[in-house]
């Protein structure tokens, strides 16, 4: 399972928690951010079972990193909003899931059903800190996905708060 953007690795504490028969990967672009995910990762006694990488979520090899081919599950959370090239990202996660994978994807929404003053300003102070909720995550992953699998569910909860999506690889493919 790989985590990508895993920031100070609590994500992957809980999985490895709730899978105890997991391996874990996770990977960042930010030195500070795997300084503290590998602190967090110690003191949790989780070391064996979580490697963690610096590496660009845009472009990367599994192989290279962790000395696997590729993931069963991968999952982003809350990281494709801070993330320019969140596109190239999710064609990375795609390229490295194993044909009978899942990708799980959790991110800020258009918070669409939310009072347009709150909304005005959670955007605002998201931008503060660089964030951009993907507003056309959905139909992106539609087009991605063609005829190489399936958006399997994509819902938008907490009145748009949020987006979250599981798509899985087509075996016919």
């Amino acid at each position: 399972m790989l985590e990508i953007g895993c920031g100070t690795a609590r994500n992957l504490v809980a999985a490895a928690r709730a899978w105890p028969q997991a391996r874990l990967y996770g990977i960042d672009i930010s030195a500070e951010m795997l300084d503290t995910a590998h602190q967090v990762v110690g003191r949790a006694g989780l070391a064996q079972r979580i490697e963690l990488a610096r590496a660009d979520a845009t472009s990367f090899d599994p192989a290279w990193l962790f000395g696997v081919p590729g993931f069963s599950r991968v999952f982003c959370s809350y990281s494709l909003s801070m993330i320019p090239a969140w596109r190239a990202v999710l064609g990375e996660a795609l390229r490295w899931l194993a044909p009978d994978g899942e990708l799980h994807i959790v991110d800020f929404g258009g918070q669409e059903r939310l009072p347009r003053w709150f909304r005005a300003g959670l955007r605002r102070w998201l931008a503060r800190f660089h964030v951009a909720p993907r507003d056309e995550l959905e139909a992106e992953l539609k087009v991605l996905m063609g005829h190489a699998g399936a958006v399997r569910l994509f819902e938008r909860p907490l009145r748009g708060y949020a987006q979250y999506a599981v798509l899985s690889r087509d075996l016919k493919g």
